[in-house]
């Protein structure tokens, strides 16, 4: 589409309407050269040419060539010529002294104008020497100016200000230098410091466009060099990064070009709502979330390769621009290898690539020096060329087995080189399987990392139960981890755990396999690769029976440690788990979760020490609760004959899934309770099990579970875990464990309001189908498919549901109005959410007749998944 040069139009054409119909032309043919593939760079210069033709014939529209000593000038990254659809138009119109009320009027107008035609606008008007004066107060305006390009008029006056900025007074280079250094640190503080955002800011990010910009920044500032390529020109860059550092900017540009053509209003955040079509159109496909997963894996590839660079040059500026001579002197290590300051260099150049096996010796030396913090510059600049040079995987190499081997056996190893040997591309360049999990991400908001950054991330995790400080956290792991005694097999698996993702099947089988082979390959015993097959391909069995089972049904415990067989099995499981969920969401972890793995992990090994040939007795149990609750309720006074008159009340079930504790507290207060017909609500004071326990007793009553819950969610609160008992006599005994949104137990502050509520919505009821809070806008981008199924049980009297559906206000509520609209009783329920999805177990039966039959469960099924999908956002 050819769109008219703003230079040729008439003075009688520089209307709002014709202007307007003159950008949307620009900007329509601007999208669909996009989107036939042009070059982003034509389009990103090629719109800052646009805009120069269009403000340039704007200012002579306005007589203001006329005007002596008055020039518009470009700044930012209008001045770099780099536009995007909705990039800021950043303009400075200097003047060499103030300028008269007429003049300010009509530029007054001239601004309003572009304002009107609704572009992102940034102007200043200023002298010269308010210029100076605020560019070195504020390193942001000195930055802007650094990048000046004349738009039109005095060439004088502009070429005064390039004088001003460029003398060294101005800004002196090592305090520029050190400004941009310490804004870019404050940046990526604001991100955690991590390229890998769920919804991450293309410009801002770690290894983002700003990070280029830093570079070009201090490159202009230091070495006069106004682009990467020259730059590469004045040996600043080599060839390669330059052409590397192209690249990245391309695809960046790329991504940020597609994700201005869907937003209306100026933002450079990766969203949820607009990852889908930017990968569309960026011609990523793919089923599902295929698509938006290829791209960002792209994405988080190319801030890595920015990140890196980034830092290596930056060290290599440091040196240039910093070193005043006083740089330490090295410390020898060996032949290979020194310490300067707190670096590693090398001291042979070119060893990498003659023996690519000591590139992992310089991790050894890494592991073994506390005070090594990273890489010398050079040295980096020789392993990235190495490792772009190797013609096969390290691991190829006999002599490289031997040294990482030793380093996954290196008690410090997990500290400081894993991160890093991930961080420069080694760990990749090692093991073909690991490059292919760099970057790769999954759509949802469960795991907040790529597979690779979260791998590493539980590397770091088992590092730290080893520290005695972290037994109040991790109780279990810190007692356990220290007495294993082959650590290297856990760090093995935690390597293959999740190696097998972004390749179709499961990922757990395909990283069994393959872990089995790398244990054969690395020298290891079958034994010892059979024990690390099985935690990969069981990573994931002791969260989901722990979160997702009912871990006081003796028969779950029996089945899950028939699974183990083995108690070492069964320590290396619990340290690979807690690791793994620590590291997937920072947020995951929680006093619940421990409480619950805990439990698991205690009842399973009392039954691997028992044997298995030894079952539980459950009589036994129940008679041991019984004779603890019955000694503390003694001690409040209570009598064993009143004690037993009410036990008598309860069934068999109701002393084996609660603690004594639990039995005790309840009995007293419902021995206290004056007013039978009234509700009892209890709200505990500590933790139990690591929640917040709420008890109610009350008459039984329809749909009361979704009324409890609907109350629950309307205070924002979590239901984690539920036990629904009634008595012999028709009294419920129900059992809510819940956490705040915070996953913190709840405030006692709240205590007292909250069990009023809870009492007048028992009295009251909640219509049952009800929508309690709005859904979260970030829930409404994804799409998870309701699925309803019924698990094998040997009981006769229940039936398992295991039910999946996108986790929004009002579900639990839904779910159980439903099955009281359909009359099943829901005896317990596990409430597990995992980002956007809710899995949760029911435990249900028939008023009738106890478990469901096939016909009751196809129409459960039907009117359930009917029910919740009514609950979608639309």
């Amino acid at each position: 589409m050819h769109v008219q040069s703003p230079l040729t139009l008439q003075d009688e054409q520089l209307t709002l309407p014709l202007l307007k119909n003159q950008l949307e032309a620009f900007a329509e043919s601007q999208k669909q050269a996009f989107l036939d593939a042009h070059p982003v760079p034509d389009l990103v210069y090629g719109r800052a040419e646009y805009m120069d033709q269009l403000l340039q014939r704007l200012w002579q529209f306005y007589d203001f060539h006329l005007i002596d000593h008055l020039c518009l000038i470009a700044v930012g990254g209008y001045g770099r010529k780099e536009l995007h659809p909705l990039s800021d138009i950043d303009i400075l119109i200097l003047s060499k002294q103030k300028l008269p009320a007429e003049v300010q009027a009509k530029i007054s107008e001239f601004i309003t104008l572009l304002w009107d035609l609704k572009l992102e606008v940034g102007h200043a008007v200023r002298t010269i020497e308010e210029c100076g004066h605020i560019g070195r107060e504020d390193l942001t305006v000195a930055t802007n100016l650094q990048e000046a390009r004349l738009l039109s008029g005095c060439d004088d006056i502009f070429h005064q200000l390039k004088v001003m900025i460029l003398s060294e007074s101005f800004w002196p280079t090592e305090t520029f230098y050190r400004a941009k250094v310490q804004e870019q640190k404050a940046r990526h503080a604001r991100y955690h410091d991590t390229t890998y955002n769920l919804e991450p800011d293309i410009k801002s990010t770690p290894g983002g466009l700003r990070d280029i910009h830093t570079l070009s920044w201090i490159a202009r500032r230091h070495f006069g060099a106004t682009s990467l390529f020259e730059m590469s020109r004045h040996g600043f860059l080599t060839d390669a990064e330059y052409r590397e550092l192209a690249e990245c900017q391309d695809f960046l540009w790329r991504v940020r070009f597609a994700l201005h053509l869907e937003l209306k209003r100026y933002d450079n955040r990766l969203t949820f709502a607009h990852q889908a079509q930017v990968a569309h159109h960026l011609g990523f496909q793919g089923e599902g979330n295929l698509a938006v997963e290829m791209m960002m894996k792209e994405f988080y590839r190319t801030l890595r390769r920015v990140a890196e660079l980034n830092k290596m040059l930056l060290k290599l500026f440091d040196q240039a621009i910093l070193d005043q001579g006083d740089e330490p002197d090295p410390e020898v290590i060996n032949a290979a290898f020194q310490k300067r300051g707190n670096l590693i260099e090398l001291r042979i150049e070119g060893l990498f690539q003659q023996k690519p096996e000591s590139i992992l010796d310089m991790f050894i030396h890494i592991a073994n020096d506390s005070q090594i913090e990273g890489v010398a510059p050079a040295t980096m600049r020789q392993l990235r060329t190495a490792r772009r040079r190797l013609s096969h995987f390290l691991h190829m190499l006999p002599e490289a087995r031997e040294k990482f081997m030793e380093l996954v056996r290196h008690p410090n190893a997990l500290t400081k080189a894993f991160s890093l040997m991930h961080r420069h591309g080694v760990l990749a360049a090692y093991l073909p399987q690991w490059s292919h999990i760099v970057g790769q991400m999954q759509f949802d908001l469960f795991h907040v990392y790529t597979v690779d950054e979260h791998s590493i991330r539980l590397l770091k995790h088992i590092r730290t139960f080893s520290d005695p400080k972290n037994h109040e956290k991790h109780p279990i792991c810190c007692e356990v981890y220290p007495r294993l005694q082959k650590k290297e097999l856990l760090i093995l698996a935690a390597i293959f755990h999740d190696i097998g993702k972004g390749r179709g099947g499961d990922h757990s089988e395909i990283g069994a396999v393959e872990a089995y082979d790398f244990c054969i390959e690395h020298g290891l015993s079958k034994p010892e690769a059979r024990l690390v097959s099985w935690l990969v391909q069981n990573h994931l069995l002791m969260s989901v029976t722990a979160q997702r089972r009912d871990i006081y049904d003796p028969d779950v415990i029996t089945e899950f440690a028939k699974t183990v067989r083995d108690e070492e099995y069964l320590e290396f499981l619990v340290c690979l788990t807690v690791a793994d969920i620590c590291a997937t969401n920072p947020e995951l972890w929680n006093s619940w979760k421990r409480t619950l793995l805990a439990e698991l992990f205690y009842s399973t090994q009392r039954v691997l020490r028992r044997g298995l040939e030894n079952p539980v007795d459950v009589r036994e149990r129940i008679r041991h609760n019984q004779q603890l609750s019955s000694a503390l309720l003694r001690k409040e006074g209570f009598t064993s004959r009143e004690i037993e008159s009410l036990w008598q009340r309860f069934k068999a079930d109701y002393f084996l899934r609660h603690t004594h504790k639990q039995i005790a507290w309840h009995s007293t207060h419902i021995l206290r309770h004056e007013s039978p017909d009234e509700p009892l609500i209890l709200i505990s004071k500590k933790a139990t099990r690591g929640g917040t326990e709420i008890f109610v007793y009350t008459k039984d009553q329809h749909a009361l579970f979704a009324t409890v819950v609907a109350e629950l969610d309307r205070k924002g609160l979590n239901v984690h875990d539920a036990q629904i008992m009634t008595s012999k006599d028709g009294y419920v005994l129900d059992t809510f464990m819940v956490l705040d949104q915070n996953g913190e137990i709840i405030d006692a502050e709240r205590h007292q309001i909250l069990t009023s509520h809870l009492h007048r919505a028992i009295e009251n009821g909640t219509p049952a189908l009800h929508k309690t809070r709005r859904t979260p806008s970030n829930l409404k981008h994804f799409k998870v498919k309701t699925q309803v199924d019924f698990l094998p049980t040997k009981s006769k009297k229940r039936t398992l549901l295991e039910f999946v559906a996108l986790d929004m206000p009002g579900l639990l509520a839904t779910v159980g109005a439903t099955f009281a609209e359909l009359g099943f009783d829901i005896r317990g329920a596990k409430i597990t959410t995992i980002g956007e999805r809710a899995e949760d177990l029911f435990i249900i039966a028939s008023t009738q007749h106890g478990k469901l039959t096939m016909e009751e469960q196809e129409h459960l099924r039907q009117v359930l998944i009917e029910n919740v999908d009514a609950l979608m956002p639309n």
